[in-house]
């Protein structure tokens, strides 16, 4: 038994936020879902920039792509899908095991979209049609435009995974997007208890926004709550998502609960415990997808202390009392980090097309 094997005793599941094909033709993925005990993958527009520009696992396929004078943007997800396709048939027995709930690998409609409602329904259609898998998952942004777009792929029955959620407010307006997705599913003849979705929670980018402004504050009230937005924001969504989904009543039967997942758990302050988002949102019916880097912290780190969730509402509303008793523009805080969560996807995003248009000629 391991640490990961512990945290899903205590009800996470534990994903890898990262794929590339060199981790799948060197076996590396194989290894490591075996060894580590990771049930799913999750990508982004970054992971497949940083995967697509160095080594040479995508030649053979580039290739072929440029005798067929394909398009760069075109050319990067018949890349990213044949990937996500391989990743799927690789995780198929989990998902099988699992009912559906695990062995998901995620795929990301263009960032570009993110303002466009249309636009992103019909590409989370086109992905879900190309991958041709049951156990991928659409990522689609909780930005104000798209949430009518989560709900409208739901109700075609597509398996979606709700990311770049930086607060309570926007995680409500999530819970209510999937459970309207899923009734209209429902009347649309769908068998519900196929389309599974989680919602992806950011943490350790809360902190570091959070950090940055009580640092400049610098008072030692201030200075004392540095470390604690993160997850004392992810707790609340936590207690949020036991409220929505204790009753399930108000859904079609057969229909799954919306699980929490836990994205960017990788600390970027070097001074906090590295396996600090593992050990500290542990708890029934949620994901953690974590950089192989965190894996291995938690692995060898003093291990999981059960369900670290449940109950810890109030300590956590406290924490958020406080921040804005030193000062801190909570509501500001998560509309600079909504903003920047869809630049940088975007950033990373025309940095692959760039790239990829110049390996095209």
């Amino acid at each position: 038994m391991t640490a990961i094997d512990d945290l899903l005793a205590a009800g996470t599941s534990t994903w890898l936020d990262d794929l590339s094909r060199d981790r799948i033709t060197s076996g590396n993925l194989d290894e490591i879902k075996a060894s580590k005990s990771i049930v799913g993958v999750t990508t982004n527009p970054a992971i497949f920039a940083k995967a697509m520009s160095t080594g040479d696992a995508y030649n053979a396929q580039l290739a072929e792509l440029r005798e067929a004078s394909s398009l760069a943007d075109a050319a990067v997800y018949a890349m990213s899908i044949k990937d996500v396709q391989d990743a799927c048939d690789l995780f198929a027995d989990v998902y099988e095991a699992s009912g559906g709930k695990d062995g998901r690998v995620s795929i990301e409609v263009d960032p570009r979209y993110a303002a466009d409602e249309e636009k992103t329904v019909t590409q989370a259609a086109e992905l879900w049609r190309l991958v041709d898998r049951e156990n991928v998952m659409i990522k689609i942004p909780a930005t104000d435009e798209s949430l009518p777009a989560i709900t409208a792929s739901l109700a075609e029955g597509i398996s979606v995974n709700v990311t770049l959620i930086f607060s309570v407010d926007r995680y409500k307006q999530v819970v209510d997007a999937y459970k309207a997705g899923i009734r209209a599913a429902a009347e649309n003849g769908r068998d519900v208890s196929k389309i599974h979705s989680v919602a992806s929670f950011f943490v350790s980018r809360m902190d570091t926004e959070v950090d940055n402004r009580l640092e400049t504050i610098g008072s030692e009230e201030a200075l004392a709550l540095r470390g604690k937005a993160g997850i004392a924001n992810a707790r609340l969504a936590y207690q949020v998502f036991l409220d929505e989904f204790a009753d399930m009543s108000d859904l079609p039967a057969g229909a799954n609960k919306q699980r929490p997942l836990w994205a960017s758990t990788g600390v970027k302050n070097p001074e906090y415990p590295a396996d600090m988002y593992v050990v500290e949102l542990a708890g029934p019916d949620t994901v953690n997808t974590m950089p192989e880097a965190t894996i291995d912290a938690a692995l060898a780190g003093d291990g999981i202390k059960g369900d670290t969730l449940t109950g810890t509402a109030e300590e956590s509303q406290r924490v958020f009392d406080q921040l804005e008793a030193v000062g801190i523009d909570l509501d500001d805080v998560v509309a600079v980090l909504e903003r920047e969560g869809v630049d940088k996807f975007v950033d990373a995003w025309q940095e692959l097309l760039d790239s990829m248009e110049a390996n095209l000629k």
